[in-house]
């Protein structure tokens, strides 16, 4: 799911990803990519064969008001990126590169960090349907 609905932000098909992304977020990244730079836009796609290391990061499970049960996972993301971005980006944090290949031959890629929320109705009959309710690439969707 993460590299599926990267990609789309990468390619501003925000459209397609309203079965996956909550409403909230979705009008939230229309604003913030409607604004990137090319090379960040392309920054956020994560190929699936480039993720470097994934983990939960928080995993919840509370009761809404109704008393309907949910379930919450946020996962980290590391992943391995060729745009061309600067080695150092606005508010002075330096992005990891990576080199692979010789000399005459390297190629530099970055390694980038994503977060994204799942969400899930985990009451019985519910369906298991996932949404994503929170989606940060540190560094590019600031």
């Amino acid at each position: 799911a993460f590299s599926v609905v990267s990609k789309l932000l990468s390619q501003r098909k925000l459209g397609l990803l309203d079965e996956l992304v909550s409403a909230e977020v979705l009008q939230a990244l229309k604003e913030k990519i409607s604004l990137l730079p090319d090379s960040h836009r392309d920054a956020l796609a994560a190929d699936i064969d480039a993720i470097m290391y994934t983990t939960e990061g928080d995993i919840r499970i509370y009761y809404d008001d109704d008393g309907i049960k949910f379930v919450s996972i946020l996962m980290r993301f590391w992943y391995l990126n060729g745009a061309d971005l600067p080695d150092e980006v606005p508010g002075e944090t330096r992005v990891f590169q990576v080199v692979f290949g010789d000399e005459s031959t390297k190629e530099r890629r970055h390694l980038l960090t994503a977060n994204y929320e799942f969400q899930r109705e985990f009451t019985e009959g519910a369906k298991p349907d996932w949404t994503i309710t929170r989606i940060e690439h540190p560094r590019l969707l600031e």
